[in-house]
């Protein structure tokens, strides 16, 4: 594997090659010095053309954890508002010598117009293109459901587990979400069995090509046991103002998608509560069952480091000669 372009096109031995090298690197984090010298000398860029907090960050510590060097690129400010091309900042950033680039894109398709069309020759990590895909995302919430699957205080998971009868609701706007996407395809490739949860005006039209079933009631979803419950964000800059039909109003949207206390109180004893951040707090789930203690959020955010240390790790020493 080259490239981590999408969880469409990733094999279920590479998920598992990643996710059980993503738990080597997630026991050099229990150290007190955190930073290994795998990867130093060796250069990652990170092209941001969309706004991001958690991506971002993460990826760039996840890099400094292996001792790269990091050049860090945003499109705000930087001559892309003077016209210049995907193609020619790629260029200029690889002539500096990234050799890898990290790129997150508002365009669907943009990293995998990039990694094939020959303008540079590097390993390319998709980090988010439009509605499209975001496979560390799906990796690092495959890997923190399998942790917490396999072992209730949440300690390294056996090698090659695979998400067999897990079952996993995804709720919200599914719509606009390019994680629900990749994390259908690849929790159902590990053999999870997953449950959409949306009003139909927040479903996509091919919804019926997807590995998963559908249901648009939550609290009658919330009937059936589930081990993990992802909550999405609404994605209100990718929609009209104000919700532009999508749904009537936030009052309406938080009573009948809202993961609220009294829904919480319906989950099972083991169930954990997941969102990929940043979260609408008081929309689609309030601030106290955020907070609560089956909220694993805080702890995606600390085994998305993991996830794309393997990532990085994995794609840089395909043809070097290096070892953890």
């Amino acid at each position: 594997m080259k490239n981590l372009l999408g969880t469409d096109i990733i094999t279920r031995n590479d998920a598992l090659l990643m996710l059980d090298t993503a738990e080597e690197m997630a026991s050099t984090q229990d150290r007190h010095i955190k930073k290994i010298p795998v990867l130093r000398g060796h250069t990652v860029a990170t092209l941001f053309f969309e706004d991001s907090t958690r991506t971002r960050l993460s990826f760039e510590t996840a890099a400094k954890r292996l001792s790269m060097d990091v050049i860090s690129f945003s499109a705000r400010g930087s001559s892309v508002s003077k016209g210049e091309s995907l193609k020619d900042t790629a260029q200029t950033i690889c002539a500096m010598g990234a050799e890898a680039l990290i790129v997150r894109h508002y365009a669907d398709g943009a990293p995998y117009r990039l990694a094939q069309s020959g303008w540079v020759d590097v390993p390319i990590l998709n980090a988010g293109d439009g509605k499209h895909q975001h496979p560390t995302q799906a990796l690092l919430d495959a890997f923190t459901i399998r942790r917490h699957i396999h072992n209730k205080e949440n300690r390294r998971a056996p090698k090659n587990s695979l998400l067999e009868g897990v079952k996993v609701a995804i709720v919200g706007d599914i719509l606009h979400s390019r994680v629900a996407r990749s994390d259908v395809q690849l929790l159902s490739l590990l053999g999870a069995e997953i449950t959409l949860v949306a009003p139909q005006t927040l479903l996509p039209l091919d919804i019926c090509h997807w590995n998963c079933s559908v249901e648009y009631s939550f609290d009658k979803a919330l009937e059936s046991h589930f081990d993990a419950i992802i909550m999405l964000r609404v994605q209100h800059e990718r929609m009209n103002k104000g919700g532009g039909g999508f749904f009537p109003s936030a009052s309406e949207y938080q009573n009948e998608y809202g993961l609220n206390s009294a829904r919480a109180g319906k989950l099972g004893k083991h169930t954990i509560i997941m969102h990929p951040g940043p979260m609408n707090r008081g929309l689609e789930i309030t601030a106290s069952v955020a907070d609560s203690p089956r909220s694993v959020v805080t702890q995606q955010v600390a085994n998305g480091v993991s996830v794309r240390m393997a990532a990085l790790y994995l794609l840089m020493s395909q043809d070097k000669d290096l070892t953890l």
